[in-house]
């Protein structure tokens, strides 16, 4: 592309900012030549062309100063106006394409333990998708259930011995769980391993009383599940399960039988080769010797329909660790892993993790306890929702600080820290910024100046501000919510040193003015992004 068209293209940005005609701006804009000092910039702006108090003989310092200035003060400007889409709006998105993605996360097995890895697949998967929505994409968001398999034969006859009817119906994930682990000391049994064969092949063959038991196992846990996400914020745009795809297994089958893919082991059992030089060195089990289903074509089924379904340019699956090695749908078209790491020392006060609800209701009731015994704790409409949000954005925060990927050990004491890096230091700056803004009638600001913003202070939270746009885009090339957490956990501490040296009441209409506007634009930006990361933030704390 010829210069002239970069310049056109940067003057047509700028005179929304300056309010300038364009053809002003263009002769101002120049190509910077080739230097051994490898500059950042590929074109410059004359400053001395677009501001008023520019002299001839002004230093290059002076320059560079009005040059900062400039900046400055189209960034508060920009932040009020785009409100929710500050970032998101930035030339930096203009050349992504638009998509349709599939995400596919968070996925409990029903009957087994739904933890803190489950904990982890679910915020991961809903920032993920919060974030593709912000930019412009449409999104299916999927729960892909454990709801099928070898395990509901052992779960149908466990229920059968131990099942209680009321207690599937008051609590069903604590209760298929205690009748799981209760049938698993007996799984050895030749007995109990046949009686888990035949339920799971009548559940197969569609057998009315054993299909009618299951039903009930699933449509119980899903209700249960649906109130857990509801605490956590998050929604699915579908409840799919490996059930759905049993009868789709067959088809997938034949379809891999009809590419020669498909081989008989002498135990019966089909396999499919993975191997490069096909030695068998590497294969996938895709079907019992009973001509029962797994898991893995199930998977594969699932993954055609949902191309053909939603017509979707890509599927993000949210797994842990290399579950999916031996995942062979990119045989077909392209799917995205993001994998994550384990979560250690993840303890309650009554021992070790087994259900997601206990850690909720756990960080809930120490929040609360922090809450109750800090002295700045005003009188809160709703202690317990606040202390409930404001213990997600503690397990979030200390979730996606560093790589997904990584293990990282758990800490409540680190994740509940009223200071430093935490997710309550981000709701507790987000709350007094908004006090700040009720305090002074909330009216809405016009005809700012921002030369009174002169400190240093308000410099550096105005140079934050600058770079979220940037962020963002490290954050949808690669998929970590880490550079959006550092980014808002910097702005907080810039913003917290702000309001402590920069008084609103006391200060001169205008002074005052322009710094409510700056602390009002720190509350938007911050606010965005904890939406984005999956946290609702709090007004009162």
């Amino acid at each position: 592309m010829a210069a002239c068209a970069f310049r056109r293209s940067i003057a047509s940005q700028l005179s929304k900012v300056l309010d300038l005609p364009p053809e002003n701006l263009i002769k101002s804009i120049s190509a910077v030549p080739v230097s051994k000092k490898r500059h950042v910039a590929d074109f410059q702006l004359s400053i001395a062309s677009v501001t008023e108090d520019s002299s001839s003989d002004s230093s290059a310092q002076d320059l560079h100063r009005q040059a900062q200035k400039l900046a400055e003060r189209t960034v508060l400007q920009q932040v009020l106006k785009d409100g929710s889409e500050y970032g998101v709006k930035s030339e930096l998105f203009s050349a992504v394409p638009r998509q349709k993605a599939v995400i596919e996360f968070s996925s409990p097995n029903i009957a087994k333990k739904f933890h803190i890895g489950h904990l982890r697949s679910t915020i991961i998967g809903n920032f993920i998708a919060n974030l593709k929505v912000a930019l412009g994409h449409e999104v299916i968001r999927i729960n892909y259930l454990g709801d099928w398999g070898m395990q509901f034969g052992l779960l149908g006859v466990g229920f059968q011995c131990f099942g209680n009817k009321e207690k599937l119906k008051s609590s069903p994930l604590q209760h298929l769980f205690e009748v799981y682990v209760q049938i698993n000391k007996e799984a050895e049994d030749e007995n109990v391993k046949k009686l888990a064969k035949d339920f799971f092949r009548k559940l197969e063959e569609h057998d009315e009383q054993t299909l009618s038991l299951w039903k009930q196992f699933r449509d119980f846990s899903i209700e249960e599940y649906i109130r857990i996400y509801k605490r956590l914020g998050v929604h699915f745009d579908e409840y799919s399960g490996e059930s759905f795809y049993q009868e789709k297994s067959q088809e997938v089958l034949k379809m891999l039988e009809d590419k020669g893919l498909l081989q008989k082991t002498v135990k019966g059992t089909g396999i499919v080769d993975l191997s490069e030089k096909k030695d068998l060195s590497s294969f996938s089990t895709v079907v019992r010797s009973d001509g029962t289903s797994l898991y893995i074509t199930r998977d594969l089924a699932a993954a055609i329909d949902r191309m053909n379904r939603h017509s979707c340019d890509t599927m993000i699956y949210v797994v842990r660790g290399l579950l999916l090695q031996c995942d062979f749908s990119t045989w077909y078209f392209w799917c995205q892993h993001v994998s994550f790491g384990l979560v250690q020392g993840m303890k309650t006060r009554r021992g070790e993790v087994v259900f997601l609800e206990d850690v909720l209701n756990e960080v809930r009731s120490r929040m609360l306890q922090n809450m109750a015994s800090a002295k700045t704790t005003k009188e809160i409409e709703n202690p317990m929702e606040t202390a409930e949000k404001v213990g997600l954005a503690a397990l979030i925060i200390q979730d996606f600080r560093g790589l997904l990927s990584s293990d990282y050990q758990f800490s409540w004491d680190r994740a509940l820290q009223s200071r430093g890096d935490t997710g309550v230091f981000l709701q507790y700056t987000h709350a007094r910024l908004h006090s700040l803004e009720q305090m002074h009638g909330n009216e809405q600001l016009t005809d700012v100046n921002v030369a009174c913003l002169q400190e240093p202070d308000a410099i550096s939270v105005l140079q934050h501000l600058l770079r979220y746009d940037e962020v963002l885009y490290r954050s949808s090339q690669d998929l970590q919510p880490k550079h959006i957490v550092s980014y808002l956990l910097t702005l907080s501490h810039l913003a917290a040193v702000a309001h402590k040296t920069l008084p609103v009441k006391g200060s001169a209409p205008d002074v005052a003015q322009a710094r409510r506007c700056l602390f009002q634009a720190a509350r938007s930006v911050l606010a965005n992004g904890m939406k984005l990361l999956g946290i609702t933030p709090v007004t009162q704390m």
